[in-house]
């Protein structure tokens, strides 16, 4: 007898390889995507908001409708479609180069006016398209392609902690960090970003899911160090959970 199959290619993927490397979290994220507009029936009224980074060509693996915007400019433009067309779903996509630096003023201010779009934040702590440089998340003592010696806390700043940073704002509904650090953060993350788009939904206001990502090709180790590194190195500094609403609102949720 036959036995049925369980696991399929969602079918908001499309059929072409990505240009992550291997150990990405990008790929996941995208298939959690995929799998949550099949399970919500989505298609046909999510649009997604593509940064400048490692994810710049999102739009060629998820089969819904999506913009490109300028280097941080997400917020701007996912505002700009959430207002004009408010019936549609809207989330923009960035990661910490794009979110963290050059969109620090826009991401600040679309959380303080509690603008009803969802923000997938991605933090793997490097800006990964362009060589791997140092990035707002970099740990202390990071060696990146711009601090070769180690992150110098001293004459480079601390790691900007973006989840804690929007909880001191009033507007934003749901703040939450999660890590692709195995089956059950992929779990962990997947929830998250279903409770997001929910929210956008019921009309609650400003979502944001921050995840925490693997990016092995510029750590310089093997995916599997590199997922060690993350538990290890990347949580403690960013502990995962849930800022805004309060764990206990959150459970009864």
């Amino acid at each position: 007898m036959k036995q049925a199959r369980t696991f399929r290619k969602p079918h908001a993927m499309l059929e072409v390889d990505t240009h992550y490397c291997a150990g990405c979290g990008h790929g996941v994220l995208h298939r959690i995507l995929a799998e949550l507009i099949d399970e919500l029936d989505l298609r046909g009224r999510l649009v997604g908001i593509a940064p400048v980074g490692c994810a710049v060509l999102a739009y060629n693996y998820l089969d819904i409708d999506m913009s490109e915007a300028a280097h941080g400019r997400v917020p701007a433009v996912a505002t700009g479609i959430k207002r004009a067309r408010p019936e549609l779903l809207v989330f923009g996509y960035q990661g910490d180069g794009d979110l963290a630096s050059i969109g620090t003023a826009e991401i600040i201010h679309a959380a303080n006016r509690g603008e009803n779009y969802t923000t997938i934040f991605v933090n793997n702590g490097v800006y990964g398209m362009t060589g791997g440089q140092m990035a707002p998340t970099t740990l202390p003592g990071q060696r990146t392609a711009t601090s070769p010696n180690g992150r110098d806390t001293s004459t480079m700043g601390f790691p900007l902690r973006m989840c804690e940073l929007l909880n001191t704002l009033h507007n934003p509904y749901l703040i939450v960090r999660t890590a692709l650090d195995g089956p059950a953060g992929i779990r962990s993350t997947k929830k998250w970003v279903r409770e997001g788009l929910m929210a956008q939904i019921q009309g609650k206001g400003f979502s944001f899911i921050e995840v925490l990502s693997a990016c092995p090709t510029y750590c310089r180790v093997s995916p599997e160090a590199a997922l060690e590194h993350l538990r290890k190195k990347v949580k403690p500094y960013f502990p995962t959970g849930v800022f805004r609403p309060a764990p206990q609102e959150a459970a009864n949720a």
